[in-house]
């Protein structure tokens, strides 16, 4: 019993395979690794759980089908997510850089969108379909931009508080404890006696995803952050300017936001096959929770393996989430074709685990690969600049909404499908991360 709690708690700590002697951090740092280390995991742990139990890829289309809004809005919830989820970064990096402490961005960011989702579920029950799915969109808006704006704090916190060669065991945790908790959570729902398939069980998930995003920023608050540098703070202007010279001077930077804009088709793929799955089966709030067992049972499987080669080769981790994602699509595609419904089922559990396995590479793999080969005084600026540059294309894939209208969920899955292999390939021509820098124009 006494090895299972120590085996528990080097996973939590990371403690299992740290190496002492830090070599891209200071060493006041370096002494705080195990408490950041921890808390780092629980943050993720929470902020994870509460994505996947109230976020746009699963539960918001569920939500919206409930309330009875309009088919279009269904096709911009995850262009919303992801658009203002990076556009917003161009603007925030600089003032982020001239705080000697990051981290209360992402408590702040926390706390913000944890106000979002309770405002979701008065508008929910009280107002018409209309009105109630169009402000649903604005407090997406409001919840994106603040993810965006913690995503550069996460990144930037993550170089000065973890050593490089464990940032990607350390994402690896935060995946793997995230998923066992979204499995968890996936089999109360799988095995609840709820007859009530209305608005109360997707009410109660938001609810309860809202706490977790305040338990979430209360662990972020905890770690052990010492000042960083404050100097050469620029506003939207100036960040601009320096990403499109970094842009225009480094190959690699630019094969890498070629890869990652490809690599959007995997985040925002899982809606379609909601819509998709809804009509092939009738899906409740039962069967839901399957679908998110799936999902949680995928990022179990891939985290350690993800962790330990993003920590190798971060570039491959990307192109293997691709193929992997490349896989789902063709999977559900062929599902059209079968007329027995318990295999549809089971075929769609398999493409759940499968889109898991390659949204959790994709994630992992594009963090580490830009923490890995970004300098840390220009770490803020690569990192808004390339998310800048992919929420513009997230924002004109908004039109996925209304071709999904037009052709059918079938015919936008091929799309999908051919956009992943696309970015399989671009992966495999990026440089590793420490080369991206290497391949320097005048």
């Amino acid at each position: 019993m006494s090895e299972l709690r120590t085996y528990l708690r080097d996973i939590l700590s990371g403690d299992d395979n740290l190496d002492r002697a830090c070599k891209t951090i200071p060493p006041e740092s370096c002494r705080e690794v195990r408490w950041n280390f921890t808390s780092n995991v629980a943050n993720g742990a929470a902020s994870k759980l509460a994505e996947q139990i109230a976020g746009p890829n699963l539960i918001l289309p569920w939500l919206f089908q409930l309330i009875g809004a309009p088919t279009w809005m269904f096709g911009f919830l995850m262009p919303i997510k992801q658009s203002f989820s990076l556009l917003p970064q161009m603007v925030v990096a600089g003032r982020i850089r001239q705080l000697p402490k990051r981290k209360w961005v992402w408590t702040g960011a926390g706390v913000l969108q944890a106000l979002c989702l309770l405002l979701m579920i008065p508008a929910a029950l009280w107002l018409p379909p209309l009105a109630a799915g169009l402000l649903l969109l604005l407090l997406l808006i409001v919840f994106s931009s603040a993810s965006g704006t913690a995503s550069v704090a996460f990144q930037d916190v993550l170089g000065k508080t973890i050593d490089k060669g464990q940032r990607g065991k350390l994402l690896a945790r935060r995946a793997l404890i995230g998923g066992i908790l979204t499995t968890i959570a996936g089999l109360l729902l799988n095995r609840s006696q709820l007859t009530d398939q209305g608005l109360a069980p997707a009410l109660i998930l938001i609810c309860v995803a809202a706490g977790l995003w305040g338990l979430a920023a209360l662990f972020f608050a905890l770690i052990r952050e010492f000042p960083g540098a404050v100097k050469g703070g620029r506003n939207a202007i100036g960040e601009s300017r320096a990403g499109l010279e970094f842009f225009r001077r480094e190959r690699g930077f630019r094969r890498f936001i070629l890869a990652r804009g490809l690599l959007l088709a995997v985040e925002l793929a899982t809606p379609f096959y909601v819509l998709h799955a809804g009509k092939l089966l009738e899906l409740k709030i039962q069967e839901l929770g399957s679908l998110i067992i799936a999902i949680g049972a995928a990022q179990i499987i891939s985290s350690p393996f993800w962790g330990r080669l993003a920590d190798q080769t971060s570039r491959k981790v990307m192109a293997y989430g691709a193929l992997l994602g490349c896989a789902s699509a063709l999977l559900a595609l062929v599902l059209n074709l079968i007329l027995d419904q318990s295999l549809r089922y089971a075929g769609y559990l398999l493409v759940f685990i499968l889109i898991g396995l390659a949204e959790a590479g994709v994630r992992l793999g594009r963090k580490t690969y830009l923490v890995d080969a970004t300098p840390q005084d220009e770490r803020p600026t690569y990192t808004a600049f390339s998310n800048s540059a992919v929420g513009v294309l997230a924002m004109l894939s908004g039109v996925s909404g209304f071709l999904t209208q037009w052709w059918g969920a079938t015919a936008m899955m091929l799309i999908i499908a051919l956009t992943m292999l696309g970015a399989f390939f671009a992966c495999l021509k990026m440089p590793e991360a420490e080369r991206m820098l290497e391949s320097t124009e005048d």
